[in-house]
């Protein structure tokens, strides 16, 4: 009763004109950036963020949310009709969904994308709704024992499950670390690593530094790149799948609707991760496994479902214990900090509006992206077709008013630029950005919380380990950090053995 209670106070939040026209513009710029493959909802956060700077924070944080769940309806979109996907989540969508456009059932394609999509997205807020009272009053219970060992292993989490070198995230996560620790000490209140900089003394800021990484060093690679883009030309008609082929559909969507939830909750990229386990699964248990690959509707009906319930998931985590699972979550995270609110436990104690507002916006967002998605196919297709010419430049506009708008300092434009550079050559190398920013946003908290904790118990360094919270964080902490290395080791004795079969 009293859940029922609150999403009916967050209600009459979300539907002020001003809270709707934020949940609106949010999930139509997640639904644009979707279709424009190579920006990516990470970028298009980070360089939105400095014009929330003004608004009421659950205003901004509906908005921001908005683009995060809109952007995985958007890019299925391409994958659709052009064969690239818009997001990463929607790699496996090309797999049967392109062979359905080619064989002229784009319109139905798209149809049960985009119903799946709502299904598991609304799934996914309903069961955030139910299970974030639950998990926030177990997370009270944690002193800064157990807040260091959550967020340590949500940092190797991310480190751990992302899709490039395991060794490579665990590197760029150390950097984001020490990249953490530039300003002043939370015990002692010295000043470190500022070189004489007072606008070093609060840290390196969050939005010069995310705004380079994603927004810049983005732009750069896909300049670089020039992606060539065949869009179909057939007409999109017919979006509405028939009987047979929603009977066919259901089932898919269900089970990806709930794998995904739940997979979103693991910190890393669970979103890319569950749209590829619940196309291996329906393959596996389909009657007609030939068809997958072809044009089956069941290929697109359980990987959207999966990836947008994933996307829900995340927000598990960041709002009831705030740690953030991957790249959006930590910008999400930075925003909040950005407006002097700190998500996790407390959230829903003490921001109440901000929590249930948010929430309950998501359930009117995926309403919008079902109206937005179905009716607006035309114009989706038609952005597709403007030159990246055009984009790069507006991109690098608002990149630049946004550093500058921080602070009113040249000094974030200074800080953007050079992380855009370090953004870019990090995608060269391959090295993820992800695990560099999370950590640059935990750090400083893992140090505020492994303090605290040494202050509490005298300097006893074991007491990591006598909490079980904190030291079931910390062991599977290290189950993963020495599986990296066993697994790397193993590696490279299975090529030296291939090399001198050879």
């Amino acid at each position: 009763m009293e859940t029922l209670n609150n999403v009916v106070y967050g209600l009459g939040l979300a539907i002020t004109p001003s809270n709707l026209l934020y949940c609106l513009s949010g999930v139509f710029v997640g639904t644009l950036i979707g279709v424009l493959p190579g920006i990516g909802g990470a970028a298009t956060l980070a360089i939105l963020i400095p014009l929330t700077y003004g608004v009421p924070t659950s205003s901004a944080i509906i908005m921001l949310a908005g683009i995060t769940y809109g952007a995985m309806y958007g890019g299925s979109t391409t994958s659709v009709l052009v064969n690239i996907p818009g997001e990463a989540a929607s790699v496996v969508t090309c797999l049967d969904g392109y062979k359905m456009a080619r064989e002229g059932k784009a319109g139905k394609a798209l149809g049960i994308a985009a119903i799946g999509s709502f299904i598991a997205g609304t799934f996914g807020v309903l069961l955030l709704t139910l299970v974030a009272s639950p998990l926030s009053e177990f997370a009270l219970k944690f002193g800064p024992p157990e807040y260091f060992g959550l967020m340590v292993f949500g940092i190797t989490a991310l480190s751990y499950l992302g899709s490039g070198s395991m060794v490579k995230a665990f590197a760029a996560a150390m950097v984001g670390i020490i990249l953490g620790t530039v300003g002043t000490d939370v015990v002692s209140g010295e000043q470190r690593f500022t070189f004489g900089m007072p606008q070093l003394l609060s840290g390196i800021g969050f939005v010069p530094v995310l705004m380079g990484l994603f927004g810049i060093g983005e732009l750069l690679v896909n300049a670089e790149q020039r992606p060539q883009r065949t869009i179909m030309k057939a007409k999109i008609r017919n979006l509405l799948p028939n009987k047979e082929e929603m009977k066919a559909s259901a089932m898919p969507i269900i089970r990806g609707s709930i794998m995904g939830f739940f997979l979103g909750m693991i910190p890393g990229p669970t979103a890319v991760i569950s749209t590829f386990v619940s196309y291996t699964l329906e393959k596996r248990i389909s009657r007609h496994p030939e068809r997958f690959g072809k044009g089956a509707i069941e290929g697109v009906a359980g990987p959207e479902a999966a990836n947008n319930a994933a996307t829900q998931g995340h927000y598990v985590t960041l709002l009831t214990l705030g740690i953030p699972g991957n790249a959006s979550m930590a910008l999400l995270l930075s925003a909040f900090m950005i407006h002097n609110v700190m998500p996790g436990p407390l959230l829903i104690k003490n921001h109440p509006d901000i929590f249930w507002g948010v929430v309950t916006s998501m359930y009117l967002g995926n309403v919008m992206l079902l109206i937005l998605n179905l009716p607006l196919i035309s114009l989706w297709v038609k952005l597709l077709e403007v030159p990246y010419e055009m984009l790069f430049p507006l991109i690098f506009l608002f990149c630049f008013v946004g550093a500058y708008s921080e602070s009113s300092s040249f000094i974030q434009v200074y800080t953007m630029l050079i992380f855009g550079v370090i953004g870019y050559l990090m995608r060269k190398a391959e090295y993820e950005p992800a695990p560099l920013v999370l950590a640059l946003v935990l750090g400083p908290m893992i140090e505020e919380a492994f303090c605290q904790s040494l202050i509490s118990y005298h300097g006893d360094l074991t007491i990591f380990l006598k909490r079980p919270i904190s030291a079931g964080f910390l062991i599977m902490s290290l189950i993963m950090i020495f599986s990296t290395v066993f697994l790397s080791q193993k590696r490279k004795k299975l090529l030296k053995i291939a090399e001198e079969v050879h």
